[in-house]
């Protein structure tokens, strides 16, 4: 379904009708009542920090800081927060696909015992990540280390999930082909992006950066898939889902947050098509044998394959093995032979001959493949 494009089609009243991308108002745990089980794809959630804030807090100059104090960050003892923790886990459980996954945000304040709730009721860990805020608050009392990172905790639906979605290549390739690690760097959400009403004021205390969650959202989603945020708040996970291409849930009870965020997912401009491509994992990719060449008579019983310098070269039998002097096995095998070495990718050592021209076999591995692809559109 395309994004609603009008703020009262954002929020939605009636789910019923179609509640992809859109807002339900209300208590979490009674709105997701209404989703059908096993329909969300990735949870984000952001739940009150239950702070535990005595009093008002002031700079040194005497200034009044502006701290999270609003009522839906109150909480009368840890008993009722865990009791509040517990029941939006097991909604957002409840509509989770079993191959989904599961993101939560909290400081030291509340992740840890929302931590040990989640494995309480079956979720699987997958990691902890750290975001690191490059301009964090200052600690003002100067009896604390200064608070600058917030805790991420990403969860399989259970154990028993293996297929969940994890763009690792597309990860590495975009941190300069190093592994992404589980140490983020990103500023608080500022400047032009943070959300103000007409007096200059912050709309929401706990607005995220929106490069976070781009980064969650390519790392552990596809174009066109579901996330659900239970306390959408500003709306940063509509607006950046809007804008790669994904559909998104949001839940929220407060009215100026309701307006705030329908307008500022209305003004987002999604990327198009090209944009929005995700680097293939080359363990997703359907598995191409050797064998197959011959069968799609790319390759015939016969033909002579060489390495890149035509030093080496072998006989392809119809079952698809190759001979190489007394040796006979697999492209990999007699790669290995071949060359003397304890490894060989077959794929990336053995030509073919081509209008006197020598081409990788793997080549005409990616041409099968293209052309499965086009057949499963």
């Amino acid at each position: 379904m395309p994004v609603h494009d009008s703020i009262s089609e954002l929020a939605c009243e009636v789910p019923q009708q179609e509640w992809r991308n859109c807002i339900l108002k209300g208590d979490c745990v009674a709105a997701l009542e209404r989703l059908p089980a096993h329909s969300i794809d990735v949870v984000f959630a952001d739940p009150p920090y239950n702070l535990q804030l005595e009093g008002q807090l002031y700079r040194p100059n005497h200034t009044l800081v502006d701290a999270v104090d609003d009522g839906w960050d109150h909480f009368e003892s840890f008993a009722a927060y865990d009791t509040f923790t517990r029941a939006w886990l097991l909604a957002c459980r409840r509509v989770l696909k079993p191959g989904g996954t599961f993101w939560v945000i909290g400081s030291y304040h509340n992740i840890f015992r929302v931590g040990t709730i989640m494995q309480d009721l079956g979720f699987w860990l997958l990691n902890d990540i750290i975001w690191r805020k490059i301009n964090p608050m200052p600690n003002f009392r100067g009896r604390r280390f200064q608070n600058a990172h917030e805790t991420l905790i990403w969860a399989l639906r259970d154990q028993k999930c293996k297929n969940y979605t994890f763009n690792y290549e597309a990860l590495k390739a975009a941190n300069e082909d190093v592994q992404m690690r589980s140490d983020w760097l990103f500023p608080i959400c500022t400047g032009t992006e943070r959300l103000k009403d007409e007096s200059g004021q912050k709309i929401h205390p706990t607005q995220k950066p929106e490069a976070l969650l781009v980064r969650i959202m390519l790392a552990s989603t596809k174009p066109g898939d579901v996330i659900l945020d239970p306390f959408f708040g500003s709306g940063t996970t509509g607006a950046v889902a809007r804008r790669l291409g994904r559909n998104f849930v949001g839940v929220e009870r407060e009215d100026i947050y309701i307006k705030a965020a329908s307008e500022r997912i209305a003004e987002v401009e999604p990327l198009g098509k090209v944009e929005l491509e995700v680097l293939k994992n080359k363990r997703a990719e359907p598995r191409i044998t050797f064998v197959s060449l011959i069968e799609a008579g790319l390759i015939k019983p016969g033909m002579m394959l060489y390495d890149k310098k035509k030093q080496h070269a072998a006989i392809v039998r119809a079952d698809g093995t190759l001979v190489y002097k007394d040796k006979a096995g697999s492209i990999h095998m007699v790669g290995r032979k071949a060359q003397q070495t304890e490894s060989c990718n077959g794929w990336a050592y053995w030509h073919y001959e081509e209008d006197g021209e020598l081409k990788l076999i793997d080549g005409l591995r990616i041409r099968i493949r293209t052309e499965l692809a086009k057949t499963s559109v």
